[in-house]
């Protein structure tokens, strides 16, 4: 137990009843003077901008600031989008339909994973109208293409054993005259899928054998001639390669491993590969234009396509997928479009097709090729037909002959 002693009694008394003291700031706060200037009023978060042009300025028939002056909004080192160029939402029971129908097979089209701005009016069809583009070996590919938003990868998953048969089978219920099939690159197979490709088309054949098949194809690149010999000789009517630009802009434009020279060696080993398997083929390629080509380059281009005996072109506009993708140069007018469709046409090439938002897989070309071959096989029926009926007819062995 505490206790205090008399004088540490006394002591305390005495400062409890002194007089108090109160601790002060060490310095001094100043207060301001007159010649200071006072802050500015916090400008209220929601108040009217009161600079800046207005209505009555526009109105007034004063001179505007000069361009120097003048706030621009917005992002002005792209050329803007023509209207031309701007197409609809996709939307109806038809491309509903297409797409559940495409989900449930575990299927794909070039159409959804390149954003092809026609996929309204190409889904949107009614049944025997409808065309999809398929894209097979899956929805990842080994390339890095510049212009491309399909997803890439160094090993993308295995092939689905399952898809020739299932695309097959999802064609047949379509009930079209003509089908394209697409497919990534798979520069990790060491056919490049070239078995894949030509089983697709052989079972398409077996389950609608009248239905005409166009087949967009890789490169090929560091694999032999005679994958590409396959998928020509595997029963298909037109085999497509797009070259896709001029060769100056290959190298900017495509994924290093495609070159120039390897699209035109595909297009031309097609031809042979099918000649020698006694099958006749149409070959077919694309360019986009607005990409940095020049007037020279796109006659030089054409010209090599021709001396490659390739017998369909068509012109189609770059379009931007994504802001990871490279920038479009220029918005090619209707007007030059038209030009290059009659310059092919006068170099030979059997079909043209050219516009702004024409693509490789288009449904106007696709219908000319389709009446194109259906007439040439009419032809060439009845060319057989009158050959058989001309040549003389053979003595049955050990016929008799009996005379007057």
């Amino acid at each position: 137990m505490l206790r205090l002693t008399t004088s540490a009694t006394a002591s305390a008394s005495k400062i409890i009843a002194g007089p108090s003291f109160r601790r002060g700031l060490a310095t001094a706060v100043s207060t301001p003077s007159e010649s200071q200037e006072k802050p500015e009023p916090r400008r209220k978060r929601f108040g009217t901008l009161d600079d800046g042009l207005t209505f009555d300025d526009f109105v007034s028939g004063e001179e505007l600031p000069s361009a120097g002056e003048r706030v621009v909004l917005g992002n002005t080192t792209q050329p803007r989008l023509p209207s031309f160029l701007k197409h609809p939402i996709p939307t109806g029971a038809s491309y509903s339909s297409i797409k559940k129908e495409l989900r449930g097979l575990n299927l794909h089209t070039v159409c959804e994973e390149a954003k092809c701005p026609n996929i309204g009016e190409c889904w949107g069809g009614g049944k025997g109208n409808a065309t999809a583009t398929i894209m097979l070996m899956g929805d990842t590919c080994t390339r890095g293409c510049r212009f491309c938003s399909v997803k890439t990868s160094r090993a993308p998953a295995p092939l689905d054993i399952h898809e020739p048969e299932n695309t097959a089978e999802a064609i047949s219920r379509w009930g079209l005259g003509y089908i394209v099939l697409t497919s990534v690159d798979r520069d990790d197979l060491f056919d490049g899928g070239a078995a894949h490709i030509a089983s697709t088309i052989s079972k398409i054949k077996q389950k609608a054998p009248k239905i005409l098949v166009e087949a967009l194809t890789p490169d090929f690149a560091n694999k032999s001639v005679e994958t590409i010999r396959t998928v020509a000789s595997s029963g298909l009517d037109v085999f497509a390669h797009n070259v896709e630009t001029v060769e100056r802009c290959t190298p900017f434009v495509r994924d290093r491993r495609a070159g120039f020279d390897q699209s035109l060696r595909v297009l031309e080993q097609a031809k042979i590969g099918a000649k020698n398997a006694g099958k006749e083929i149409l070959t077919k390629s694309s360019i986009m234009l607005g990409v940095g080509e020049r007037e020279d380059e796109i006659h030089e281009t054409l010209r090599r396509l021709r001396a490659s005996d390739v017998d369909v072109v068509t012109f189609g506009q770059y379009m931007r997928p994504t802001k990871k993708h490279m920038k479009v140069d220029r918005y090619v007018q209707p007007e030059e479009f038209a030009k290059w469709k009659e310059v092919a046409e006068g170099m030979g090439f059997l079909y043209v097709a050219s516009g702004p938002l024409v693509r490789s897989s288009y449904k106007a070309g696709e219908f000319f090729i389709e009446n194109v071959l259906k007439k040439r096989r009419a032809a060439a029926a009845e060319q057989a037909a009158a050959t058989l009926s001309t040549q003389p007819a053979e003595t049955t062995p050990g016929a008799a002959v009996s005379g007057a």
